[in-house]
């Protein structure tokens, strides 16, 4: 289409309870899942980035992407007809601490609309300005941080992990104040505003924050927009739309809710993806990853890492913690859904089935990841967990580990494959050869660790080889789940650096790089890697806050 002649079909803020109350200022809203709030106009919104593919999705062409009437809509400075612009509000759990209401402190949604494709869609500002869930702060969001959320979404969808996705990147021509590392150093800098788009942005929160206040009649009431919305395939064909929507009903959501939990969980894991806050209040209804703030990819293997330097104390987000953390928030959320259910005992076990559902998921990730899903299931574990108790005893780019294996040709003799056929009988120096651009610092690999590492390596060999694939197909299969290009927290702060300095191309390239992740893309391996030193300890390629 020319323009946005938009199909609006604004699902939430019908089916929801609205705030009554007008005024933009920040309190306390009870009783209403949302408040009506316009995004505030910025000095001069010029567009720096786009994905064509959400556009088309959305049904808009190239021509009005091109238009300033296009960087004015998605920079919060005029609203299309049929928008009917609002702020959520929820609450959560932040740090495993019940933090009450928080909302939507610097999102505003346009509004929802029918996609091209028969779809749905609610388009919504970060950055857009204040709303009565600010909490003090202004509503506004950086360059910096919406960069990074612009490429992330993008990247983490072709990687094929749920997410929310990023239709644009504006630059609004106002600056923002922000004390960066929160250590008393504020500056200005560059406002930025992202279009983020899914079907929904309703999280594990919208349904705490009524449970804790006693607001049933809330609480029932987002329960059922959301699985008459978008579960409804729970829903039994003579009756989709009574008056109520029974417990089966609501603990048979529960079990899909968890279910795709896990299986997020487990899906980054397997790309090695950080979120690093991952409250409940960020915490996706639809399984989705949403809220991209101080996020990090896992370079060198480490359990223990977290992005985020309010976590660095206590590392509750770290990547190794993740599936756990999952697993609490869900049952916060089975906390709040009791409060509709006469019986806890269905959702308890549900709870308690989170654990196996992502163990399993896990499982077969590891599996595939490493080519051996054909193969004795009791030796693939042991050389798994064996592998995973390997990588951190000395840094490990954990990308380029997996990529290389797929590489390897393990049949006997040599044939089709990017390394050639192994020599078991090697010293052990030679024979992991193949795996030295992995590590960070090779000289290590000495002693047990190294003959540690050999006696691995000869054990996935052996195993490899009792697979019933050809290497063709090996390699095809392994490199279509571990990935050859993924964000790198220094690349994101390369384009991050140009794009201050007033140059976006290198936003556009990283876009099209990570488009096709899992492709070989001869003239680009720069971008796959390791990590340059100099970003060990930079701010953005290491630590990131939650200022934004």
């Amino acid at each position: 289409m020319t323009g946005f002649d938009f199909t609006t079909d604004h699902w939430y803020v019908n089916d929801v309870p609205g705030d009554p109350e007008q005024r933009n200022v920040r309190r306390q809203v009870s009783g209403a899942g949302w408040s009506p709030v316009e995004p505030t106009a910025t000095a001069a919104p010029i567009l720096i980035a786009h994905s064509s593919e959400v556009a088309e999705q959305l049904g808009i062409d190239e021509d009005t992407v091109a238009s300033d009437q296009f960087a004015r809509v998605f920079s919060g400075n005029e609203l299309v007809d049929g928008m009917r612009p609002h702020a959520m509000n929820y609450g959560g759990h932040q740090f495993g601490n019940w933090a009450g209401q928080l909302g939507d402190g610097r999102a505003i949604a346009l509004g929802e609309i029918t996609t091209a494709d028969g779809g749905h869609a609610v388009l919504q500002l970060k950055g857009a300005g204040p709303t009565p869930y600010s909490r003090g702060a202004d509503g506004r969001a950086v360059l910096r941080s919406s960069v990074r959320e612009f490429l992330c979404s993008e990247a983490m969808h072709h990687l094929g992990v749920p997410t929310t996705r990023a239709l644009s990147l504006t630059l609004t021509g106002d600056d923002v104040m922000r004390d960066m590392l929160y250590d008393g150093h504020p500056a200005n800098e560059q406002g930025a505003v992202v279009c983020r788009v899914a079907p929904s942005f309703v999280r594990f929160g919208h349904f705490e924050l009524p449970a804790s206040r006693g607001e049933i009649g809330l609480l029932r009431s987002l329960v059922e927009h959301t699985i008459r919305r978008h579960f409804r395939h729970l829903l039994t064909a003579d009756s989709p739309d009574s008056p109520s929507i029974s417990d089966d009903v609501v603990v048979a959501w529960f079990r899909e809710v968890s279910d795709r939990t896990a299986d997020l969980m487990v899906d980054w894991m397997r790309v090695g993806f950080v979120h690093g806050v991952m409250n409940t209040d960020n915490l996706s209804i639809l399984g989705l990853t949403i809220d991209y703030g101080p996020y990090g990819w896992l370079e060198d293997f480490d359990p223990g890492w977290t992005p985020n330097t309010t976590d660095a104390g206590g590392k509750r987000y770290r990547y190794g913690n993740q599936p756990q953390i999952g697993h609490w928030n869900v049952s916060r959320l089975a906390g709040a859904l009791h409060s509709l259910t006469q019986d806890a005992e269905p959702l308890q076990s549900i709870v308690d089935s989170y654990s196996e559902r992502f163990a399993d998921g896990w499982d077969r990730a590891l599996a595939e990841k490493l080519g051996l899903t054909d193969t004795d299931v009791v030796r693939r574990r042991e050389v798994a967990a064996e592998l995973l108790d390997l990588l951190p005893l000395t840094e490990t780019d954990m990308t380029i580990l997996f990529r290389t294996l797929g590489d390897i040709d393990v049949s006997e003799f040599g044939g089709i494959g990017g390394i050639g056929a192994i020599n078991l009988t090697a010293d052990d120096s030679t024979l992991i050869e193949p795996l030295i651009g992995s590590y960070y610092a090779p000289g290590e690999l000495t002693g047990e660790l190294l003959e540690r590492t050999a006696t691995w390596f000869r054990s996935y060999i052996e195993l490899s080889r009792t697979a019933t694939q050809t290497a063709h197909d090996r390699r095809t299969r392994m490199h279509a789940v571990n990935p050859k290009y993924v964000l790198r927290n220094y690349l994101a702060q390369l384009a991050i650096d140009k794009a201050e300095a007033g140059g976006y191309d290198m936003i556009t390239e990283l876009l099209d790089l990570l488009r096709h992740p899992y492709d070989e893309q001869p003239g680009s391996e720069e971008y796959a890697t390791l990590r340059p030193d100099w970003a060990r300890t930079r701010v953005g390629c290491s630590m990131l806050s939650c200022s934004s």
